[in-house]
């Protein structure tokens, strides 16, 4: 009887990690802060900054980043995408050791929705107590536009939230994939060894972190 050994294969770099739970958490604070109100509405102009930050920085590390964090790598173009749901649809076993061509898309709409959200919070108010730290730059009409578009958006991030969790859902209970686990340790198992180099560059990993937090510091600096 013969058995099949699987490879641990290093593909989630120790910044993707910490991007995706920071996300997951930072988000979970905004959402909370937002319905409590009150003085913790300073900890959510914060922690909104932040999250401004954390999309700066991944959108430097989908350039030159490790293998699997770049764009390049997870974006897939309509052929291909559609070719991978018709397999899914099919029954086919498609694996992929970086984010599938759905999964890949699914990052971007989120970083766009959160892009959009942190952004349009910047000169947003809630005509009581909080002001975004640009509030005073623009008009009171472009205020409210603004205003509405972070309250609209927030609702389709948490609609898009719930459809990454379902399909997150599909691929651990139906397919037998340790996503989260793999989110955590960065590793994934495959049949056959990487040939890939997934060591990230620890200086422009470093250097890409500290572009993102300077700029959160002066954001803040103006709330």
């Amino acid at each position: 009887m013969s058995t099949t050994k699987k490879h641990a294969i290093k593909v989630w770099d120790i910044s993707i990690r910490i991007f995706h739970w920071s996300l997951v958490a930072g988000i979970g604070f905004l959402w909370f802060s937002g319905e409590e109100g009150g003085n913790i509405m300073t900890w959510h102009i914060y922690i909104g900054c932040a999250m401004l930050g954390l999309i700066v920085y991944r959108l430097f590390w989908g350039v030159i980043g490790s293998p699997y964090a770049r764009f390049s790598e997870f974006i897939k173009g309509p052929s291909h995408t559609f070719a991978y749901l018709k397999s899914i649809l099919k029954g086919e076993k498609t694996d992929y050791l970086g984010h599938n061509p759905l999964g890949g898309w699914m990052v971007i709409i989120l970083m766009v929705l959160i892009f959009i959200q942190a952004f349009s919070g910047l000169f947003s108010s809630d005509d009581i107590f909080t002001e975004g730290p640009f509030y005073a730059l623009v008009s009171s009409k472009t205020s409210e536009l603004f205003t509405s578009i972070h309250h609209l958006t927030f609702n389709i991030l948490l609609a898009a939230i719930a459809l990454h969790i379902s399909a997150v859902a599909y691929h651990v209970v139906i397919k037998k994939e340790v996503l989260i686990k793999s989110m955590l340790t960065g590793k994934k198992h495959a049949l056959q060894p990487s040939r890939v180099n997934t060591r990230p560059n620890y200086f422009f990993m470093l250097l890409c972190a500290s572009v993102a937090a300077t700029g959160v510091y002066l954001l803040i600096s103006q709330a």
